[in-house]
Order: structure tokens, then sequence, then C-alpha cells
């Protein structure tokens, strides 16, 4: 069963309950918050990536980068998203790099249904200014650095989504709203948003 190609198409025919959900995007869109939120609506276990990479670890994403550099970090975030995309039902927000192996966007593609949550390089910066956590940030411009990031990473974003749907400054429980509809399962129970 494939996910609508975008935004502007209504859902496929028919439900598929266990194909999971994979959100994709910029550090600082939302994966996580719209995340948990989208798990609860459709009563499927929500997974963070990052989250799963630190636990097996045992340190933070910033400290992997420091002690392996962005390369060894990659290839744990690979070998975790192989893992957790074959697991049925799940909702799985990714890391904002997580598009950048052409490996790893097959394994998206081909898996589940990928979202694309979307905001443009002001909003993230807003976001994620005062965050000390994300190692990709840690230079004298992180504006610029998302500016760029963005750019590089925005065509990949695209080229993996079924649904592409813009945060802004949306609250999650409007931007919950938007995305259900696209979506090609069905939610478990009807559950009010928090803001």
């Amino acid at each position: 069963m494939e996910c609508a190609p975008d935004s502007t198409r209504s859902p496929p025919e028919g439900l598929d309950e266990a194909r999971p959900v994979f959100l994709v995007g910029m550090m600082g869109v939302g994966k996580t918050t719209i995340g948990r939120q989208l798990a609860t609506a459709l009563g499927r276990e929500f997974v963070d990536l990052d989250h799963v990479i630190e636990a097996r670890c045992g340190v933070r994403i910033a400290t992997i980068f420091d002690i392996e550099g962005e390369e060894g970090f990659r290839r744990r975030e690979t070998a975790a998203l192989d893992e957790y995309t074959r697991r049925p039902g799940l909702v799985l927000a990714t890391g904002g790099g997580a598009v950048l192996a052409e490996e790893n966007r097959r394994m998206l593609s081909e898996r589940g249904c990928v979202v694309y949550l979307r905001a443009g390089a002001d909003e993230l910066y807003r976001r994620v200014a005062r965050d000390r956590n994300r190692p990709l940030l840690r230079t004298a411009d992180p504006r610029q650095r998302i500016v760029d990031l963005l750019a590089c990473r925005e065509p990949l974003y695209e080229s993996v989504a079924a649904i592409t749907l813009d945060t802004g400054d949306q609250p999650v429980a409007q931007v919950l709203r938007n995305l259900l509809p696209q979506l090609p399962v069905r939610p478990a129970v009807q559950v009010p948003f928090t803001e």
C-alpha cells in the first residue's frame, strides 16, 4: 500500500494498520513532539531514533559526535534505522540527518509512510538557538548553519516523503489535525490533542 504522494492528494483507498509512519525533517521541526501525539492518536508505539542511540551508547548524541565524529554516529544511526524501520505499526521520529545516506533513504521509502515535517530556517533557528545539545550547531553562526543544512537536506526529505506538512508556528494540535486525514491508517480513538 502506498501513501499519498503529497499533501494535496487524499489518502489511498483502504487502510494499512501495520504500515509504520516515519517522521523526517530538520532538527527542531517537532518530530518528537508531534510523533508522540500522533502515536497516541493512532494507538501505536512511538520511538525517537536519537533516543534509542543515546540509550544504547549511554551518552548524549553530542558526546558520540565528540568521540566518534559524525561518521561514527551515522553508522550507529543506519544500524538503528535498519532495525526500527522493520517494526510494524510504529511511529518513528528520525534524526535530522538520517536522510543523508542513500541506504537510509531507501529503507525509509520502502518500509513505511514517510512524513516530511517542514519549517523555515528562521522558525527552526528560533526553536533550537539555545539548545547546546545540537553538535552540528556548535559553530560561530548557528543560524547560517541551519540555512546551509536545510538547503542540503530539503531535496532529500522531499525525495522520500509521501506526505509533506508545514509545521511553521502552528500548535501541535493543528499539525495533527492536518496530518491525520492524509495518513493511510485510522486513528485508534478520538484523542483531544494538547496544545
